[in-house]
């Protein structure tokens, strides 16, 4: 994990390199206390993705838990159906 103070941010192109080679956000720190984030596209676009899973699995888990569920077959049937 990297924290870096406020002040830092002036060398933008040091710390846009430093978010593309690790891949990881960086935390900024103000007056000693955590303030923001700062990530490349690609982390933060990795990051909706991998929310947007974990929401659809969440869905899911809580469709079996109450019963919503559907035989396999039956769900490519109706899948068919729609398509011809």
């Amino acid at each position: 994990m990297q924290i870096i103070p406020i002040r830092d941010l002036r060398n933008t192109n040091e710390i846009s390199e430093r978010c593309k080679q690790s891949r990881e956000p960086i935390f900024v720190t103000k007056n000693g206390y955590g303030d923001m984030v700062v990530m490349s596209m690609e982390t933060y676009q990795r990051t909706v993705a991998m929310a947007e899973v974990y929401r659809k699995l969440m869905e899911a888990e809580t469709d079996l838990a109450q019963g919503r569920t559907m035989d396999g077959e039956a769900a490519f049937a109706e899948l068919r159906a729609r398509l011809d």
